[in-house]
């Protein structure tokens, strides 16, 4: 169904927002929520109602539900003291009060074209492992673990992967990699061997170039099969954690070789996610550029638009970025690559980080829930989210997942940050020497890395701990030298005020004033 709002078009079909033509960003759930209360224009909603529509009846706080609300009306150029188009009636819900006009589909434009797709975006094959053993039961093993891994790839939305149907069709042929490329149009082959002795198995994954005929990635992995499912599940999430980066680091080789001129909105993204993993500020700034190149080809390019307003608030939290500047331009374009693509973790990723660090507590969580439903192996999502549950008040939770992220990917990029993040949760139930232990690991991994530096004073602040403290004050002014008490108590986005007060007596206990 389509409406009218005034100068405003909502349109549920295509699940656009429109002022006087031009799309309006929403994020999924606003649009949701503003759908409900227009086509429920004659009635009072209740709260009851909103949650049963557009969360399905999950628990949502008051909080985050009026944060929705207030959305919506910025949306459509509404505010809370005006109500001009959504009234609050108080303990009994809400009304929309608008000018409504409902469209026949006959009247509506024309659906626009779809935006180009952008060039020579890579695909990737998972061919059927192959069983080395002379059992031939274990066939439904080898076939699991590539169809799992096949599933958990699909739900990387930066790439194509081939259904099962076509990549499964060579199974039991010699056939060269090569050939197998060009029949599916794939750049990239997975391929790998189950061999199982006794109670032992061995599985041998291997990632081809097939432009070059050369392997980009190989690696065994030797189990105890205790619990074939959990082996299973286990081995899965290792091969797609290690696999998902290998593919972004052979594209942005691919995309240095190109001159300048010549460079896509895929290659321009390749090379700023490139630098968006070596972070530091220069590189954030570098990356930042690129996508604004990426996004003026395609401005409905969805992945660009999502690594910015990530870059944008990384920059925040690591003390780089203003948070007045950077968080209305992140938001909008957080909100508009949710909007282009509601299945791509990292779009939602993107958003709970403007969540954050906004204070929209509640709201960021959902959003790294949300994403770590679509791709449970998307660890910058799994950071994100401990560190949200650390703000939150959920420190348990918040270390639990800082260590999955740990484990899932041992050699991530941001490895650092998931070490500071779980000695940040530690740090918050008092557990100072572990806090102080991982985030010694964590700047072991990265010496320019704020956040661990932040736990170490406050942790060896608590902890009495005098030459770690003077050690800890000096690194962390070498790498944010704007940091201070007030702007801890400012910038970082704590819900309690006793978590807070803690964080801050253990940098004043360090020496900091």
């Amino acid at each position: 169904m389509r409406f009218r709002l005034g100068n405003h078009e909502l349109d549920g079909e295509l699940r656009e927002l429109t002022r006087d033509g031009v799309i309006v960003p929403v994020q999924p759930q606003v649009f949701d929520l503003l759908l409900c209360l227009v086509e429920n224009r004659d009635r009072l909603v209740s709260k009851d109602d909103l949650v049963a529509e557009v969360w399905d009846n999950r628990p949502i706080s008051d909080s985050a539900l009026n944060s929705r609300i207030n959305a919506a009306r910025t949306a459509l150029q509404d505010d809370g003291k005006v109500q001009r188009m959504i009234r609050t009636v108080p303990r009994k819900g809400f009304r929309f009060i608008g000018e409504c006009v409902e469209m026949p589909r006959a009247a509506a434009r024309a659906t626009p074209a779809p935006p180009a797709t952008v060039a020579d975006r890579p695909a990737i094959a998972v061919l059927a492992f192959d069983n080395m053993s002379n059992d031939a039961e274990q066939e439904y093993f080898c076939d699991g673990i590539s169809e799992d891994i096949l599933t958990a790839l699909s739900k990387v939305r930066w790439f194509f992967v081939i259904a099962r149907n076509s990549s499964f069709s060579y199974k039991g042929r010699n056939v060269h990699i090569r050939q197998i490329a060009d029949e599916l149009k794939v750049r990239y082959v997975l391929e790998g061997s189950v061999r199982k002795a006794g109670d032992r198995v061995r599985i041998s994954a291997q990632l081809n170039d097939a432009a070059t005929e050369s392997h980009i990635w190989a690696e065994n992995f030797d189990r105890k099969l205790v619990d074939v499912f959990a082996v299973q599940d286990e081995i899965t999430n290792a091969i797609v954690a290690a696999v998902e980066p290998q593919i972004y680091a052979a594209e942005n080789f691919r995309a240095q070789r190109k001159p300048p001129a010549s460079l896509d909105a895929w290659d321009l993204l390749m090379r700023a996610l490139s630098h968006y993993w070596r972070i530091t500020r220069e590189d954030h700034l570098a990356a930042q550029a690129l996508l604004e190149r990426a996004i003026a080809i395609d401005p409905n390019y969805g992945q660009a638009q999502a690594l910015l307003a990530a870059s944008h608030m990384f920059g925040v939290h690591l003390g780089w970025a203003d948070l007045a500047k950077a968080a209305p331009i992140a938001e909008r374009a957080a909100a508009l690559a949710v909007q282009l693509d509601r299945e791509d973790a990292w779009a939602h990723t993107a958003l709970g980080s403007v969540y954050f660090s906004t204070r929209r507590l509640d709201d960021a969580v959902s959003e790294f829930e949300t994403a770590l439903r679509l791709n449970s192996n998307f660890c910058l999502a799994q950071g994100y989210y401990a560190l949200a549950l650390s703000y939150a008040g959920r420190h348990e939770d918040s270390f639990e997942a800082a260590q999955r992220a740990i484990r899932l990917s041992p050699r991530d990029p941001a490895l650092a940050i998931y070490y500071g993040i779980a000695g940040y949760a530690r740090f918050l139930m008092r557990r100072y020497d572990e806090a102080i232990a991982l985030a010694r690991e964590a700047s072991r991994h990265r010496g320019d890395l704020t956040g661990a530096y932040r736990v170490l004073v406050a942790s060896a602040g608590m902890s009495g701990d005098a030459a770690t403290a003077e050690m800890a004050i000096a690194e962390l002014r070498r790498t944010q030298p704007s940091f201070s008490l007030a702007w801890a108590a400012t910038q970082l986005p704590w819900r309690n005020e006793a978590d807070r007060e803690h964080f801050l007596e253990g940098v004043r206990r360090a020496g900091l004033t």
